[in-house]
């Protein structure tokens, strides 16, 4: 086996969809695993206030704060704030939304699986402005 070396050049920056998102959030490919792998990995930049709608991945989500501040919520649970250095640990099939504080830059890693059938994330509605504007714990 060889060592893959990918640059950074040949992975452009990617405006994440509206559809997914609310605000202007930008992502930066890091890995998408080819067999047997099935780990993907993206830095994902989020302005002020911008969010990912609400959804769920089949093995779960972990998200590593990189700079500024963030928020993550699990359906149910309250709004956590996240800082650099931080790991979130989604576990598999839980509704969640993550981003940026509202006046805050925010980055992190994010990494999931696809699951075993090859399905991946599901999406769900918008975050809505009262449940992100919950005050974190």
């Amino acid at each position: 086996m060889k060592l893959k070396l990918h640059r950074a050049s040949d992975r452009p920056t990617k405006v994440a969809p509206a559809e997914n998102f609310t605000g202007t959030v930008m992502q930066d490919p890091v890995l998408v695993g080819e067999a047997p792998s099935r780990m993907r990995a993206t830095n994902v930049h989020f302005t002020p206030g911008a969010r990912t709608a609400w959804h769920q991945h089949p093995v779960g989500q972990t998200l590593l704060a990189v700079s500024g501040i963030g928020r993550v919520q699990i359906e149910g649970e309250p709004v956590q704030e996240l800082r650099p250095g931080d790991t979130a640990i989604i576990p598999p099939n839980t509704r969640h939304w993550h981003g940026a504080a509202p006046d805050r830059l925010f980055t992190h890693l994010a990494m999931s699986e696809t699951g075993e059938d090859g399905s991946g994330t599901a999406w769900f509605e918008h975050v809505s402005d009262t449940d992100y504007g919950k005050k974190p714990a």
